[in-house]
């Protein structure tokens, strides 16, 4: 395994039981590039990443983190390791500072060092001003930036994020991207689980796809677009009433026609082109929309839009 592979799996398998929920994939991630896991609800994801962050044992086929096997190494491994939990875990009874005081001790590192290290991220996550505020009463952004503040008090080499916006508004989500990038910049590893598709298009160098504890696609966000999708997306909504008696003059214009319940999709590499000829065949809709075709359109074209439990 050379210094610049991180991560590498072959034949990776989780089972619980006789249920499988990671089954058989190969991963590799190098160093310093953000690495993104997309799945629906189900897929295998946080089981991949609790066996990447050597809390649970693999089931079968073969993982090595840092060059290292964390069945035998496993404490070696975690030291070396940053990670974000989907859910921030706090101690809201103490401060901010304090709340990074004692993570950096859990590492074993001196007091003097522990605090130049907390106002160091401090700083990173814009919460100086707030560093002797309780946590409780924080906003969701700023407990987010602390729980990242906090997985980084011991330097890792590799930052596990799982969901790393989930719940936040806009605003709170473009300054924790703002802060990854920074990361990103400065050697940090990234891997990171998510479900919006912007997110991963915006901070993923590579990313695979899960669906049913397999990878069903692998590549950079616009190479996975240009393989799976079409260059453009044409969006017609009509009198939900009437749909379905434009289905067939729509069929064909395009590469693919997707039907939903309130509006068509009609996949093209040209757009507007696409279009013209829809409306040179008659078809007039209350409205229409030619846009980029986006990673949300390969993830549900890849995975379906059927909810799963």
């Amino acid at each position: 395994m050379s210094d610049d592979v991180l991560l590498r799996a072959r034949g990776l398998t989780k089972t619980f039981g006789t249920f499988t929920a990671v089954d058989g994939i190969d991963v590799e991630v190098h160093r310093g590039e953000a690495f993104g896991f997309l799945g629906p609800n189900g897929a295998g994801k946080s089981s991949t990443m609790r066996m990447v962050g050597c809390v649970s044992p693999i089931s079968g086929g073969e993982l090595r983190i840092l060059g290292m096997d964390p069945a035998a190494d496993g404490p070696a491994i975690r030291a070396r390791l940053g990670v974000c939990p989907q859910k921030d875990i706090l101690d809201e009874d103490l401060t901010v500072e304090e709340n990074l005081w004692v993570y950096g001790r859990f590492f074993g590192l001196s007091r003097r060092e522990v605090r130049k290290r907390a106002d160091a991220l401090l700083d990173f996550a814009q919460l100086t001003d707030r560093r002797q505020d309780r946590v409780e009463p924080l906003s969701g952004g700023m407990k987010r930036r602390l729980t990242i503040a906090r997985s980084l008090m011991n330097n890792p080499e590799v930052l596990l994020l799982d969901e790393p916006t989930t719940g936040l508004d806009p605003q709170a989500r473009h300054v924790l991207w703002d802060r990854l990038f920074r990361l990103k910049r400065e050697g940090v590893t990234l891997i990171i689980t998510t479900h919006y598709m912007d997110e991963a298009e915006q901070l993923c160098d590579r990313l695979v796809v899960m669906d049913h504890g397999r990878i069903v696609a692998e590549g950079s966000p616009r190479a996975l677009i240009a393989e799976h999708s079409t260059r453009e997306v044409v969006e017609l909504r009509f009198d939900p009433d009437e749909q379905d008696d434009h289905v067939a003059a729509v069929t064909g214009v395009g590469e693919r026609l997707e039907v939903l319940p309130d509006r068509l999709l009609v996949y093209a590499d040209d757009g507007d082109g696409a279009l013209a000829t829809i409306h040179a065949r008659g078809v007039e809709p209350l409205s229409s929309l030619v846009r980029r075709s986006t990673l949300e359109d390969v993830f549900l074209h890849l995975t379906g839009r059927t909810l799963v439990d």
